[in-house]
C-alpha cells in the first residue's frame, strides 16, 4: 500500500519512473503516467513488490484508466555514449515529451530530475509513495520484461527471460561462454571484460 505523500499544488501531475539501469543488456525504459482522479486504480505499489500476475493486471488497468501515459527509452548505444545516468535522464525526458496532455508538474522517482519544460520534484522511494510513479514503474517494468522475453527468443542461450539482463551468476556464465550480443551495453565492465577475453582468445588462436 502507498504511504502518505504531500502532493504539490498542481492540477495535471505526471509520475515518471525507470526500469533497467542495472542490466547489462537492452534499453533503459522509462514511463510517464497521468492518472485520472475520477477513475482510481486500487492496489498501485512499487512494481518490484507486486507479483507478475498482479503487475500485468494493473498494467492493463493503468493503460485503460489513465488520462495519458507514454514510454521513453535510451538504447544500449546511447547508454554507452552518454553513461547510464545521462541516458536515463534522456529517456525520462522522452517519456514526458510523449504525453498527449502536457503536465503542469512532474514527480520523478529517485533523487534527481531531468531538465524539463515544467516544474518537477524528485521523490526518493517515489514508487512506494506516489500513485503516479507506481503506475509508471509498472508500465516501464512490464514493457521491459516483455522486451527481455523477445530477446530470449532471439538469443535462447543467454537466459534473458529468466534474469532480465541483470548481472546474475547465470548471465555472467553465459556471457563468458557465448560473448556479447549486439544488444549488450559495451561500456558496462562485465561486458567490456567479456569482449576483451574474446579478443585475447581470438588473438591466441
Amino acid at each position: 500500500m502507498l504511504m502518505s505523500f504531500i502532493y504539490p499544488l498542481a492540477n495535471l501531475i505526471a509520475g515518471v519512473d525507470e526500469v533497467g539501469r542495472g542490466p547489462l543488456v537492452g534499453a533503459v525504459v522509462t514511463a510517464a503516467v497521468m492518472l485520472d482522479p475520477a477513475r482510481p486504480i486500487v492496489g498501485l505499489a512499487d512494481s518490484k513488490k507486486l507479483s507478475e500476475k498482479r503487475r500485468l493486471a494493473l498494467f492493463d488497468e493503468i493503460k485503460e484508466k489513465a488520462l495519458c501515459w507514454s514510454l521513453g527509452r535510451a538504447e544500449p548505444e546511447e547508454i554507452d555514449q552518454l553513461n547510464i545516468l545521462h541516458a536515463t535522464m534522456l529517456a525520462m525526458q522522452r517519456a514526458v515529451a510523449g504525453l498527449s496532455i502536457a503536465p503542469d508538474f512532474v514527480l520523478i522517482d529517485g533523487n534527481r530530475c531531468p531538465a524539463l519544460p515544467m516544474p518537477s520534484q524528485a521523490v526518493v522511494k517515489g514508487d512506494s509513495l506516489v500513485a503516479e510513479i507506481s503506475a509508471a514503474s509498472i508500465i516501464a517494468k512490464v514493457t521491459r520484461d516483455r522486451e527481455m522475453a523477445e530477446l530470449d527468443l532471439l538469443f535462447p542461450q543467454y537466459g534473458f527471460a529468466q534474469h532480465k539482463g541483470y548481472p546474475t551468476a547465470l548471465h555472467m556464465e553465459k556471457l563468458a561462454l557465448h560473448g556479447a550480443t549486439p544488444h549488450h551495453r559495451r561500456s558496462f565492465a562485465p561486458v567490456r571484460n567479456a569482449l576483451l577475453d574474446a579478443e585475447v582468445l581470438a588473438a591466441a588462436r
